[in-house]
């Protein structure tokens, strides 16, 4: 009865594993060698027959026929008058095979018998999802959510296989629960403390990259390119495309007619707003796209450092940085080149350049606000502490100074 019961488990492992015949039949063979060494020291006279569409196990010991009172090893060698018991007709020198059953083994030996072949099978399907998987690095897969935890969601493949989506990983407007389907795009595969460790991204490029495969057939076929992506997850992206073939529209192909196109891959990622912007290689060009829907005035390029003065009219400043700044440094990612933003301010404007303020408000701090468009008193006033915040990496406190600094130019 141990021998089926082990033999059962073996089948169960073959119909819900994805590993191949022979190789279960290697790893059957391999368990049972080990247990015939530590039994009988050797195991190089024995068969073993594994038929494992069955479920049959045999194992054969084969030991050679001396005379009586000559056996030197009881693994190899059999006295005649025991090979005669077997059968009669055997004569010295000849060779007999006797079936070695379970039941001889002991409950204990089958008990470890089946945990090693539990143990093999398992550690060798480690080894397969981790080589599955570290080829399909930078792939788009659906799997659906078994649990969510503070930091991470469990994911089940189609086969089951454990999947990981960390909190850092995720869209912020993110909300999964068990059940659900979730796209994502594989980032990581390593194996850690001897498990495949899987790691999906929803927040990667390359997941809205493939996502623009997935929708637009024409970047599927190659006929347009993915020259660049840049993203604030959950916020917005910037997306630099390409063709070859100027009989197609990069930009009108990605959005697709009435927007079908680029609709569904802003709900995919959370109302995230895209713009597909058509590349190329003249920077001031690439920068006026990349600023849309500002319109620029005037740009001046310092290539050695790979900064751009952006000068625009008052009314497009706040178009060019965009909610949160989000425009004006993804606009900067893409095409390369770290963007000041200044305003076109007409001469009887009553309005203050920043830099008139330099005896009383640090270098540093000036250099911060123009980076993001503001290069003058109104400029800088116009937008509340939580939004200068937002934009800048300048702290609570030093706005709130420069601002009250700023005021009384006004109010003396």
């Amino acid at each position: 009865m141990e021998s089926l019961s082990l033999i059962d488990s073996f089948q169960e492992f073959k119909e819900f594993k994805d590993i191949d015949r022979a190789t279960l039949m290697n790893i059957l063979e391999s368990v049972f060698r080990s247990t015939i060494k530590k039994r009988f020291g050797d195991d190089e006279n024995f068969d073993f027959i594994v038929n494992v569409d069955k479920g049959d196990l045999e194992i054969w010991r084969n030991r050679e026929i001396v005379p009586d009172g000559e056996v030197e090893d009881e693994n190899k060698e059999i006295a005649y008058s025991d090979a005669i018991k077997i059968e009669p007709d055997f004569e010295i020198g000849e060779e007999v095979s006797e079936e070695v059953k379970m039941e001889d083994f002991g409950r204990r030996a089958v008990l470890s018998l089946r945990q090693n072949l539990m143990s093999k099978v398992m550690e060798l399907e480690k080894d397969n999802i981790y080589s599955q998987y570290k080829d399909r690095v930078g792939e788009l897969i659906t799997g659906e959510v078994y649990q969510v935890w503070k930091r991470e969601i469990l994911i089940l493949d189609d086969e089951d296989n454990e999947l990981i989506l960390p909190k850092n990983e995720q869209i912020s407007n993110d909300r999964f629960k068990k059940g659900d389907n979730v796209r994502a795009v594989v980032v990581k595969v390593e194996m850690k403390n001897n498990k495949p460790l899987i790691i999906l991204s929803r927040t990667s490029p390359l997941f809205l990259e493939r996502l623009f495969e997935l929708e637009v057939p024409e970047i599927y076929d190659g006929l347009i390119t993915i020259k660049k992506i840049v993203r604030e997850p959950g916020e917005r992206a910037k997306v630099a495309v390409e063709s070859y073939d100027d009989r197609i529209d990069p930009v009108g192909a990605c959005v697709g007619m009435k927007g079908a196109r680029i609709h569904g891959i802003v709900r995919e990622l959370r109302n995230e707003n895209i713009d597909v912007i058509n590349f190329t290689n003249n920077i001031e060009l690439y920068i006026q796209r990349a600023l849309s829907p500002a319109k620029i005035t005037a740009i001046k390029l310092d290539h050695e450092n790979k900064r751009a003065e952006v000068f625009l009219k008052p009314d497009q400043v706040s178009l060019a940085i965009g909610r949160g700044g989000f425009n004006i440094k993804l606009a900067g990612k893409l095409v390369g080149f770290e963007i000041d933003v200044y305003r076109d301010m007409d001469d009887d404007s009553d309005d203050v350049a920043i830099e008139e303020f330099a005896d009383e408000i640090e270098e540093w701090i000036i250099t911060e606000l123009k980076s993001v468009g503001c290069d003058s008193a109104r400029s800088v006033l116009e937008l509340s502490v939580e939004e200068l915040v937002k934009r800048t990496d300048l702290e609570i406190e030093t706005i709130e100074d420069v601002r009250n600094i700023l005021q009384q130019e006004f109010e003396d």
